[in-house]
């Protein structure tokens, strides 16, 4: 009785050539590429060298030909494919959804691509991205410069600063300004060419910025310790020794930054908020003008501005009430950031006193700034220093306008008290200081001079966040009184 006899057979093959045979990995990109369509698999093959193609998983069919594999009904398998409970075929559902959400996620894609090339054009990118000294960083560059804005270095009505690094390890800081209107986003094509070509080494350096979103982000170098306000002002642990030679060197280089953008940069150029807190001191303590967010260019259409910008305190008066911005303007705030250098106190100090009004009643009653300046540096040696920079403060808060140093005397005066600091003078070997050009009785509520009145409200406690308000009309007594 002849016997049947079966034995399995395995068809194993592979693609290959006679020039070479590729895996998968070389086949893809190569123009004879077989498997074909979306659902074909590429598998390297087992018995030497080439590949073969396979259906992806819940898909039958021939890989080799585009649309070839088709979904598997599960459900009409249940031999092959065991189910308990209910059966759906999900593998075909599965792709839909996959689809789908490709579909949205693909559009939602090429939506915020075309949304930041828009940002980009409006934002002045065209003209910009010409510039050889300023770099134009896009939106995911400036997510990994900043680690996704992890790191917050400070925050204000301006809006928010981020530490960044970038590929070469230089740390940079990133600002990221509130909303602006379109009228100020027309300018700031304009203010951001001005600002790279400003190369000071007292002036913040902008690096770069970012057009690809609503509000432009600007680049900027990195101060490692800080800003004046914070290195005065700070307390506890926070608060350092300051040398009277510091203080002097933080104030000529504060000055020489401002009189190259008064008078030696391409146009002329008006801060507009000079205060400590816009001082950043570097590793060496070298300080640098920053925050141009209320700079002008100097010209004649923008001379004027119905809403003056600044910060109560150290906003000039005159432009306060005028909404008239020049160089001068400029001096008057940082006649005040001296002030705050040598009597290292707050614009509202102790129990709420006004430093300005306070330091003029000094110099009305006494012809001296000794009850105001800092006792931790205030000695027989620096006292002419103290006393000549008070001098330069009473000057540059002078009401008239015309009576204000420029910034080229300021630096130079200043800069002649560190020499004469350097050569370890004396009051004994130095003339002796004359009397200040006027009197005490230009000191009052008439004066076309320095005038308590005119001071009192712009000095006054109302004008700052603080918890604590001052009576603006006692103030005013007060000064009338003197």
């Amino acid at each position: 009785m002849p016997v049947s006899q079966t034995m399995p057979v395995r068809l194993d093959w592979a693609i290959r050539s006679n020039i070479s045979a590729m895996s998968c990995a070389e086949a893809k990109d190569s123009p004879g590429y077989a498997c074909a369509g979306p659902l074909s698999k590429c598998f390297n093959s087992t018995n030497g060298p080439g590949y073969f193609c396979n259906c992806t998983d819940g898909y039958e069919g021939n890989p080799y030909i585009v649309d070839g594999c088709r979904d598997i009904d599960e459900c009409k398998r249940p031999e092959t494919y065991r189910c308990y409970g209910k059966c759906k075929n999900k593998p075909g559902i599965s792709l839909g959804i996959s689809l789908l959400i490709f579909i949205i996620l693909f559009t939602l894609m090429m939506r915020q691509k075309r949304r930041m090339n828009e940002y980009f054009k409006k934002n002045g990118g065209s003209v910009l991205e010409k510039m050889e000294n300023i770099k134009i960083f896009t939106k995911d560059e400036l997510n990994k410069i900043t680690g996704n804005n992890s790191e917050v270095l400070g925050k204000g009505g301006f809006g928010k600063v981020y530490k960044g690094t970038l590929e070469d390890n230089t740390m940079v800081a990133v600002k990221e300004s509130i909303e602006i209107n379109e009228a100020q986003k027309e300018d700031f094509t304009n203010e951001v060419i001005i600002q790279s070509q400003m190369i000071h080494v007292n002036i913040i350096k902008l690096l770069g910025c970012c057009l690809e979103v609503d509000v432009p982000m600007l680049v900027y170098e990195f101060a490692a310790n800080g800003n004046l306000q914070d290195i005065l002002h700070g307390y506890g642990s926070h608060r350092l020794t300051i040398s009277l030679d510091l203080r002097l060197d933080i104030a000529i280089g504060s000055a020489e930054g401002l009189r190259y953008m008064h008078s030696y940069a391409k146009r002329t150029i008006r801060h507009g908020d000079i205060k400590p807190a816009n001082i950043l001191l570097d590793d060496k303590l070298i300080p640098k003008i920053s925050d141009f967010g209320a700079s002008k260019l100097l010209t004649m259409d923008k001379d004027y501005t119905m809403f003056p910008v600044g910060s109560m305190g150290y906003i000039d008066p005159v432009f306060y009430r005028t909404g008239h911005l020049t160089k001068k303007s400029d001096i008057y705030s940082f006649g005040v950031v001296l002030l705050e250098l040598i009597s290292r106190k707050p614009i509202i100090y102790g129990d709420n006193l006004s430093l300005i009004i306070e330091f003029l009643k000094a110099y009305k009653l006494e012809n001296s700034g000794r009850a105001i300046f800092d006792k931790e540096i205030m000695t027989e040696e620096s006292i002419y220093i103290l006393e000549e920079i008070g001098r330069l403060v009473m000057e540059c808060l002078q009401e008239n306008v015309e009576e204000r140093p420029d910034m080229n005397e300021v630096a130079e005066r200043l800069v002649m008290l560190r020499r004469a600091r350097n050569r370890k003078h004396n009051p004994q070997n130095l003339e002796v200081i004359p009397k200040l050009s006027f009197s005490a009785a230009d000191i009052n509520t008439n004066s076309s001079t320095t005038t308590l009145s005119s001071l009192s409200t712009l000095a006054s406690k109302e004008f700052f966040d603080q918890s604590v308000e001052m009576d603006t009309w006692s103030l005013r007594e007060n000064a009338s009184n003197l």
